[in-house]
């Protein structure tokens, strides 16, 4: 799909335009009365409804114009800009992803077919005679806004006072009745207000990265934990803001959102706008439009935030860039911090990729010279970098069903009689893995998904995680009818928990794992009571790794370091090595030094050894020559495709049928592997197969797919779905 200049479409003109319909291809109309240019928002009859597009060029055919429909009206919001819709093109084309699709995610905003709509807001009237306290402090509050209009609830909630105060001063004319917009612009954040004090490295880094605002360049923020990486990037943030361009912040989890917003209105005065799933539809919506009118100056968000309709966009900062959260890994298959340095490409804008483990593509890059690189190799003030040792489980007398050490237990001991604060980190969420009946051995697995369900202890039920099916814990085996003997196999985060209540029953603990919190709110509640000491030993999923800082805590306790190094997944080492490494850095973030515990069978790991010595480095010089030698990304190319159905015999079928027309792949030298059945075979009904493509980093994969998969239609209900840079492999 080609990218028209602008230009303007007189009434009557034939046009094209993209819709967020499945309907992988552009649609002609003729332009309404007041004509149309290129990238204005659209409303277009599609059979008996009305749905959202945008022009993007001239017509496609060449049929007559009388018998073209209408576009209904031209939208009031600003029209798409034309890098906006560039980078949707290249997007799409990298991906393999229909344009429809990439529409869909630059217009996730409800109400946008909606006149701008109206509320009513107070603004400061004539100084009343009779002033009680009530009437004082709701004037007080509008001092403190410097007299902006405030809604009904803001000016109950900023002075403490019933709505009949509020009526009654406007009634006597202490305060007027206005009508604003509901999508107001966001408060304006101050640039010039100070930072945090820096340290040299800090300021050096700062300085850096400040020099580059205006050009497209991407950098490489190496930090450890605790350096400060976000007080240096902040003041990247500032100048852009200063240069009266837009920044993005992207962030891998929501529950970080909330302390985050935190440090930004102290830094600046004023809260930036948030775009993520636990935003209301209002939100979004005013959002989506202050975005493209400039009314938002910093967003912090998640992924899907680089979609949106930015006015001048000069800056984007991708948080623990190397994290697996930023790979859309269903509908649009992406990553976020590639289609980061893709979109600032097209605007002329900096990309700042920040964390304490980067990932082996960023750091390849670094190497190379493609993207610049910044270090912070200590911690900010007085703290150290935690020692970390290994408890060699071999050695260890562990009781069945018993999963802390006693090494362990003692180090945890010592720092409860310090009343400081230790952690203990496995990334398993529930209670077990596997519910198993002791009788016959049938295991239970979910009815939908070759998966095992897992026991979810504090909600009584079993849970699929892949589907999310929930079951009843049973008594009685399902298989030979035998009660009583159905047990729980393996540790959870649930099951530790129980574990550490009968080991250190004194101790107050606090379990962090993201399915055990029903809102962002009441996640963030436990972390702020974490960090203010309200807890001695804490419990966590992986979770604990991204970015909290607790100043008590002094030990981490890693109670199986070997879970990720197993398996055939291409980048188990790298993950391994980055999730240890970042929850090994909560420790000791104070003045008080900290100590991170491994507990392994495989002290003598690679991996292990790595982690233990410190040797960034040298792990990434191992791991890229291992990948290079291999022809492995980054120093390869890998596309995944996945083929799904509900009918077994078809989709094998199919998946073999495209196997042997794979001529368009080898004409660039590309390796066909499968088809295979997935790791997971089965989900939600539907049998999965999997293919892999492997090529030089040179060739043009893309095109070589899409001739390859155009050659065969896809029967009724099988979905066939192209993962270029496969991140998982399940």
């Amino acid at each position: 799909m080609t990218l028209d200049e602008v230009r303007f479409f007189p009434a009557d003109a034939a046009l094209a335009v993209l819709t967020t319909q499945p309907i992988d291809r552009l649609l002609d109309y003729r332009a309404p009365e007041g004509g149309a240019r290129t990238g204005d928002f659209v409303e277009v009859p599609l059979g008996p409804r009305k749905v959202l597009g945008v022009v993007w060029g001239g017509p496609e055919s060449d049929l007559p114009r009388a018998k073209l429909r209408p576009v209904l009206r031209v939208l009031g919001v600003p029209p798409m800009r034309d890098e906006l819709r560039a980078f949707l093109t290249r997007a799409a084309d990298y991906t393999l992803t229909p344009m429809a699709l990439m529409l869909w995610l630059a217009t996730r905003a409800p109400g946008l077919f909606d006149a701008p709509k109206m509320r009513k807001v107070y603004l400061a009237g004539e100084e009343l005679a009779r002033m009680t306290d009530a009437r004082a402090r709701v004037m007080d509050a509008f001092d403190a806004y410097g007299g902006a209009a405030l809604t009904m609830t803001e000016i109950t909630r900023a002075a403490g006072v019933s709505p009949s105060v509020v009526q009654t001063l406007a009634a006597q004319g202490g305060l007027i009745e206005a009508a604003a917009p509901v999508d107001a612009p966001y408060p304006r954040l101050d640039a010039g207000l100070p930072g945090k004090a820096l340290s040299d490295d800090q300021r050096a880094a700062a300085e850096r990265l400040c020099t580059g605002t205006g050009a497209f360049g991407v950098t490489l923020l190496k930090g450890v934990t605790g350096s400060g990486k976000t007080e240096v990037y902040m003041e990247a943030v500032a100048a852009c803001l200063a240069a009266g361009r837009q920044a993005l912040v992207l962030l891998p989890e929501i529950a970080l959102t909330a302390q985050f917003i935190g440090r930004v209105e102290e830094r600046f005065g004023a809260r930036p706008a948030e775009w993520h799933s636990g935003v209301t539809l209002t939100e979004r919506r005013r959002l989506w439009r202050m975005v493209g009118q400039g009314g938002a100056q910093l967003i912090v968000g998640a992924r899907s935030a680089l979609f949106l309709p930015y006015r001048d966009l000069g800056l984007i900062v991708v948080d623990e860039e190397h994290d697996s959260s930023y790979k859309q890994e269903d509908g649009v298959l992406y990553n976020a911090r590639d289609m980061a340095v893709l979109r600032a490409s097209i605007v002329g804008a900096q990309v700042v990729l920040a964390s304490a483990t980067p990932s082996l593509e960023s750091w390849a890059n670094a190497e190379a010279g493609k993207y610049a690189r910044i270090d912070l190799p200590a911690r900010f003030g007085v703290a150290e970098l935690p020692d970390m040792r290994a408890i060699d489980l071999r050695a260890e007398e562990m009781p069945g069903g018993r999963w802390i050490s006693p090494t362990l237990r003692r180090a945890i001991d010592a720092r409860l009689q310090a009343k400081e604060q230790a952690l203990l980190f496995i990334n398993r969420r529930g209670y077990a893995p596997i519910t198993v009946c002791r009788g016959c051995g049938h295991q239970i697995q979910c009815a939908d998904c070759d998966a095992r369900m897992v026991e979810h202890r504090f909600l009584k039920r079993l849970m699929c995680h892949q589907c999310g099916a929930t079951a009843p814990i049973p008594t009685v085996c399902p298989a030979c009818g035998v009660e009583g003997r159905m047990a729980a196999i393996g540790p959870g985060v649930e099951r530790l928990e129980e574990e550490a209540r009968a080991t250190f029953p004194e101790a107050r603990i606090a379990v962090l794992s993201s399915d055990l919190f029903a809102s962002s709110r009441a996640l963030k509640a436990q972390i702020d009571a974490i960090a203010a000491g309200e807890a001695d030993l804490i419990i966590g999923t992986q979770l604990v790794a991204k970015g909290h800082n607790f100043p008590l805590l002094t030990l981490v306790g890693v109670i199986d370091a070997d879970l990720g190094l197993h398996g055939a997944d291409l980048r188990a080492a790298e993950r391994t090595f980055q999730l240890i490494r970042q929850v090994a850095g909560r420790a000791g973030r104070a003045e008080k030094p900290g100590v991170a515990l491994l507990q392994t069978h495989q002290p003598d790991h690679p991996v292990i050894r790595a982690i233990l010595s410190g040797d960034d480095e040298g792990f990434w010089r191992a791991e890229a020559n291992e990948r290079q030698a291999l022809g492995m990304p980054p120093y390869g190319r890998l596309a995944g495709i996945i083929l799904s159905s509900p009918k077994l015999e078809e989709l094998s079928d199919f998946a073999m049928a495209l196997a042997e027309r794979d001529a368009p792949l080898r004409r660039i030298g590309a390796q066909v592997f499968g088809p295979a059945p997935a790791p997971i075979a089965r989900v939600r009904g539907r049998h999965r197969v999997r293919m892999l493509v492997k090529a030089a980093k040179g060739a043009a994969l893309q095109p070589a797919l899409r001739a390859w998969v155009a050659q065969l239609k896809p029967p009724h209900d099988l979905r066939v779905a192209l993962d270029i840079d496969p991140q998982s492999f399940w």
